[in-house]
């Protein structure tokens, strides 16, 4: 417990400290408002009505959100259907790789084309990036139960969704939220690049607009609740690990 309280207090600390040298660095060297705004300033920023900052919130979580909870169903059905028939994954999977090493900048204009501007787009964008990480973890924590354990479950007369639940899925898990955690962040980054490359809302596309009008304030608040977002995301997927799998049994 006492050395939880500590891994806490050094991070509150190290986030404070980040603070402090923003503020000291900003108000000791003189710099410019539209270089570096001050902690203050960026807070003010929240007080402009026009921004919309609650609809904006809301609809970059949602892509971010949208486009991981997609990622973690479909790359984990993959795997699992990878794990059923070799054939398959001999198929598909490199053709997954090749696909994956598409620069998904590039393909963010043809998300648009496809599915126009909004929501969805970017939530393909952020489903994009995250699902591979997701699969190739996956794939492997499925690889890692020992074949013995799936043999005396099917002589059993275990059906396949039996042997997933009670088996595989226990097995794989520190696996999967391995990979769940740096789809995290590659959602957040999917999500905020296809609003770069085309939306009408959402914190990527204001950061856009206020960077027209050198309202750096606005952007670095846009940024911080840009950050924000992912670290909700990340938190939620820190304390599923550690509710489900065991300190020692943990990867990554």
């Amino acid at each position: 417990m006492n050395s939880k309280l500590g891994r806490w207090t050094l991070a509150v600390l190290a986030h404070v400290a980040l603070v402090l040298a923003w503020y000291l660095f900003v108000e000791l060297g003189s710099v410019p408002k539209f270089v570096m705004p001050s902690p203050g300033a960026t807070l003010d920023a929240l007080l402009q009505p026009n921004y919309s900052w609650w609809t904006n919130i809301a609809v970059t979580g949602t892509e971010i959100f949208g486009g991981y909870l997609l990622a973690l169903a479909i790359g984990v059905a993959l795997a699992l259907v990878f794990t059923w028939s070799k054939p398959l994954e001999a198929f598909f999977m490199p053709l997954l790789v090749s696909l994956n090493m598409i620069p998904k900048v590039a393909l963010g204009p043809l998300i648009i084309v496809w599915f126009k501007y909004g929501i969805l787009p970017n939530s393909v964008m952020a489903f994009s990036i995250a699902v591979f990480p997701i699969l190739l973890t996956t794939a492997r924590g499925l690889r890692e139960i020992e074949p013995e354990l799936l043999d005396l479950v099917r002589s059993l007369k275990g059906s396949r969704w039996q042997l997933f639940t009670k088996i595989q899925l226990p097995g794989a898990l520190p696996y999967i939220l391995s990979g769940m955690k740096v789809g995290a962040i590659l959602a957040v980054a999917g999500a905020i690049v296809g609003e770069f490359l085309g939306s009408d809302k959402g914190l990527g596309y204001l950061m856009l607009q206020v960077q027209v009008t050198l309202d750096t304030p606005a952007m670095f608040m846009a940024v911080l609740l840009i950050t924000l977002i992912g670290m909700v995301l990340y938190g939620i997927v820190l304390a599923l690990e550690r509710w489900l799998v065991p300190k020692d049994a943990r990867v990554g």
